[in-house]
């Protein structure tokens, strides 16, 4: 991997992609440090540290302390996560939205702009229920100007995030909306290690669930990046066919079917709806409601830890599949081998091969996505147990790993089209 990003730098028109990328990167973490304008400070750090504390610091997860800090980034780019989710599952129900999506890159685009609408709408609605629901008591606006001036400098913080996640995809490396999500993690690891030193030094944790949580992580680390790596090949054989003079096909390749092929985008999604309670219960106020969810929907509760466990499990493995279901379209897959004079040697064209890629993607998929979401589950587990304060578990370091081995392999397949590029010169 290192000789992988070494090779891509020496390269000017990769290097130009990497460098944007730390630029854009760059701007989110200068972002990071513009406060809301009329938000008082000092009440936010009470809030973090009143007994509420465990629910705002899950929320704070993804948004790599923009949250806790309530800047124009408060937010994040948990809106346009959720504007995808939902975009994503009324494809499969409205046709009218199943077809644009079929309509290559011109549909694609048009489903990007709807996804856009939605998440700005879905900031606006957060802005909202963040400032005068969590932080009302923070609030030092008092006119309707100095309030929609609170309101917009999220709604348009999480705006600039979501042009800059495209503008990282579309002129950077890898996907920019995960490689936000990661830089916001890295961003607090060294400061949670550091406080989980304090605690144990204190004598508050033990010394060994600390160096048996740094064992887990290394050897999660070890199983993300096997399960990435890992795929199954199949066969394929091109018939032969004479076009004039010239005979083509009889070539023998394999369709890569990797165990993981979602990457990390399961674990995003599952974290954006198990969320949702946490974020509702702050919108209202104290209650026997607010103490319903936090016992049994968050992991702060006692039940709630092993209900939010098996929900995190449930919902990893449902996005794995639904993940994969729309990135490798069985059905597409086999018409166009056919197609193409392509076939699977022992299986018939058409519909069989169509069936027969669907029962080797669901047996590949289906123990990687128990294994990625068990993976994800246990450092949440001993996290709790141990009184760590790693605030994130499996979670924050499967994105970690993934982000970096999918930043990767679209590294190594630009330097292979350089390589092939320069051969056919």
């Amino acid at each position: 991997m290192l000789t992988t990003f070494k090779n891509a730098w020496k390269l000017p028109e990769i290097r130009r992609k990497m460098l944007f990328t730390l630029f854009m990167l760059l701007i989110y973490r200068l972002g990071s440090h513009i406060a809301v304008p009329f938000m008082n400070k000092e009440a936010i750090s009470q809030l973090f540290s009143g007994q509420n504390a465990g629910v705002l610091t899950f929320l704070d997860l993804m948004a790599g302390g923009n949250f806790s800090n309530y800047t124009i980034f408060a937010a994040n780019i948990t809106p346009y996560i959720t504007a995808s989710i939902v975009l994503q599952l009324l494809t499969i129900a409205i046709p009218s939205l199943e077809q644009l999506a079929k309509e290559g890159d011109t549909g694609r685009k048009a489903i990007a702009k709807y996804t856009r609408y939605l998440a700005i709408a879905i900031a606006f609605v957060q802005a909202i229920g963040f400032t005068f629901g969590i932080f009302r008591k923070a609030v030092e606006a008092h006119t309707f100007l100095q309030k929609s001036v609170v309101i917009m400098s999220i709604v348009a913080g999480t705006a600039f995030l979501i042009w800059i996640g495209e503008q990282i995809t579309e002129k950077g490396i890898g996907n920019g909306i995960s490689i936000i999500i990661f830089a916001g993690i890295i961003v607090r690891m060294p400061r949670d290690l550091y406080q989980s030193f304090l605690l144990v030094r204190a004598g508050q944790a033990h010394w060994a669930f600390l160096i048996l949580y740094i064992v887990l992580a290394i050897a999660i680390v070890f199983f993300v990046v096997t399960l990435n790596e890992g795929e199954r090949r199949i066969p394929v054989q091109y018939a032969k066919r004479v076009v004039g003079r010239k005979m083509y096909g009889g070539q023998s390749t394999h369709i890569p079917i990797k165990v993981l092929m979602t990457g990390v985008m399961p674990i995003i999604f599952a974290n954006s709806i198990l969320a949702i309670p946490s974020t509702i219960i702050m919108f209202t106020g104290e209650g026997k409601f607010k103490d319903f969810v936090i016992k049994w929907l968050t992991p702060q509760g006692g039940p709630g830890l092993v209900i939010y466990v098996l929900l995190s499990i449930l919902m990893i493995i449902f996005f794995t599949f639904f993940y994969t279901q729309i990135q490798f379209n069985t059905v597409e897959y086999s018409k166009s081998l056919q197609q193409n004079g392509g076939f699977i040697p022992g299986i018939r064209p058409g519909k069989p091969t169509s069936d027969y890629l669907g029962r080797v993607v669901n047996r590949l998929v289906l123990p990687g996505a128990i294994a990625l979401a068990i993976l994800t589950v246990l450092p949440t587990i001993l996290t709790r147990v141990a009184k760590l304060r790693f605030n994130y578990g499996g979670t924050s370091i499967i994105i970690v790993v993934g982000v970096i081995l999918e930043t990767a392999r679209v590294l190594e397949q630009q330097l292979l089209m350089r390589h092939y590029k320069g051969f056919l010169k």
